[in-house]
């Protein structure tokens, strides 16, 4: 079975991140950051990965370290359960439609870590969340992840709308690309012969 369990602590936060490939996309995310574990479950649902999230972090100060501190985390157990990477497909990739939103997603899990990030939010906040820690979510999930990432707003105007589309379209790239491909039997999918 494709699964790995990441504990991270620091001074700023308590995190533990378990994740299963093969799954069904059942989740059980408690993060105290309502709306973030709101867009965890839509990720873990959408791409079909089992993932339970618990973290305690200084959200005293803000929700910062709380949600790049995930992020760190769930990039770790994802190159843990991925192993050397034999037989899956690799690339991934969703444009995700949601009412006024569409968003573009495209991956490649390569041990490249890299962000491109064309997506702006109408409004500093979505309820008491801060916008801006969406893109620091995807950093720290893509750069401990290895993941060469590429998310694109298409169009939209809701904040809301235009941050779950991000996770969703996150998501159906991340099945996609996790996927044994049975074409490539346990070969890497790489002509360098490592990923």
């Amino acid at each position: 079975m494709r699964s790995a369990t990441i504990t991270r602590q620091t001074a700023e936060t308590e995190i533990s991140v378990t994740v299963n490939l093969d799954g069904t996309g059942t989740y059980d995310n408690q993060t105290g950051v309502g709306f973030f574990d709101h867009m965890l479950d839509q990720l873990a649902r959408h791409s079909l990965i089992d993932m339970t999230v618990r973290a305690k972090g200084d959200l005293h100060i803000d929700d910062h370290h709380t949600v790049e501190d995930t992020g760190i985390a769930l990039g770790q157990a994802l190159v843990q359960a991925l192993g050397d990477k034999r037989g899956i497909r690799r690339y991934g990739e969703c444009r995700l439609p949601m009412d006024d939103a569409q968003v573009a997603c495209a991956l490649d899990l390569s041990a490249r870590p890299f962000l491109i990030w064309n997506l702006e939010m109408p409004t500093q906040k979505i309820g008491s969340f801060d916008t801006e820690l969406v893109r620091e979510f995807f950093q720290a999930m893509a750069t401990h992840g290895g993941i060469t990432l590429h998310i694109d707003l298409l169009h939209g105007v809701n904040s809301h709308h235009i941050a779950e589309a991000a996770f969703k379209a996150t998501a159906r790239a991340l099945r996609d690309a996790v996927e044994p491909d049975p074409r490539k039997g346990d070969a890497i999918p790489s002509t360098k012969g490592a990923l």
